[in-house]
C-alpha cells in the first residue's frame, strides 16, 4: 500500500514536469529579448538599424521565435550583449561523472569518433 502511494505521489509530480521543446526555449529567448529591448527604450526599428537588420526579422523573432544565427548575433551585440553572445558554449557542460569523465578525456582533440 504505502509503495503504490509513494508511485502515485511521484507520478503526480513527474506529470506537471514536462521537458522545454526548442520552441520554447526560442520563444523564452524572443520574449528576453523584447524585455530588453523595451527595458532600454529601443523600438524594433533602432534596433535593426544598429544591428544591421531588417525589421521584420525583429519582428518574426519577438513574434514566432525565428531568427538566423547570423542575426541573433547581431541584436544581441547591438543590445550589449556580445560576451553573453560569444561564450554561449565557452564552458563544457555535464550531468554526470561519466560525462565529466568524457570531457576530461577528449579535451584538446579536433574531431569526435563513433563509439564501436
Amino acid at each position: 500500500m504505502a509503495n503504490e502511494m509513494d508511485m502515485n505521489n511521484m507520478l503526480s509530480v513527474l506529470d506537471g514536469y514536462a521537458l522545454e521543446t526548442t520552441d520554447d526555449i526560442a520563444l523564452g529567448l524572443a520574449d528576453d529579448f523584447r524585455h530588453r529591448r523595451i527595458e532600454k527604450n529601443l523600438t524594433r526599428e533602432v534596433i535593426a538599424e544598429r544591428a544591421g537588420v531588417a525589421v521584420s526579422n525583429i519582428v518574426r523573432f519577438e513574434q514566432k521565435g525565428l531568427i538566423s544565427l547570423k542575426n541573433l548575433i547581431a541584436i544581441a551585440v547591438a543590445l550589449g550583449y556580445t560576451s553573453e553572445i560569444k561564450n554561449v558554449f565557452k564552458s563544457p557542460k555535464y550531468s554526470t561523472m561519466e560525462e565529466l569523465t568524457q570531457i576530461r578525456k577528449n579535451t584538446g582533440k579536433k574531431k569526435a569518433y563513433r563509439k564501436p
